[in-house]
């Protein structure tokens, strides 16, 4: 089965990438299986976050905590590229945990325009680096 993305999720992405604009940034997408229902923002504790993203810890392990107390499972992460494109930049590939993760990437189509439309892409971030992923948007 394709991957899943709620509008609300897709939404949410876009929204922190706006507003974090000229910033990366990031958070943790939610849900179960190959469908993400939740993308919820996070701190960018990154000691320069106008080019580089690290999702919060303290945000990260309360997620896992909550996936293991019944809550939705965190399939993976989201950051934006303010000013570059929506695939994984050599930074991205080198901090990679290659953990089977879901990366979602968020880029404006228009060079440095914040406000305007943002393109998102998947990623499979596999044992052998990161493969394009497929999506379907769904009501949500």
């Amino acid at each position: 089965m394709p991957l899943q993305i709620d509008t609300s999720a897709m939404a949410a992405i876009i929204a922190a990438a706006q507003e974090a604009a000229p910033a990366e940034a990031c958070g943790i997408l939610l849900g179960s299986g190959s469908h993400i229902e939740q993308a919820v923002r996070t701190t960018n504790v990154a000691q320069d976050p106008l080019r580089h993203f690290e999702i919060d810890p303290a945000a990260l392990i309360a997620a896992h905590k909550a996936a293991r107390a019944g809550g939705p499972e965190v399939l993976g992460y989201f950051h934006s590229h303010p000013n570059g494109l929506a695939r994984p930049s050599t930074t991205d590939a080198s901090s990679a945990a290659h953990d089977g993760k879901i990366w979602a990437i968020a880029a404006p189509l228009s060079d440095g325009q914040r406000d305007k439309p943002w393109a998102i892409t998947c990623w499979h971030d596999g044992p052998n680096g990161f493969e394009a992923l497929s999506y379907a948007i769904i009501a949500g």
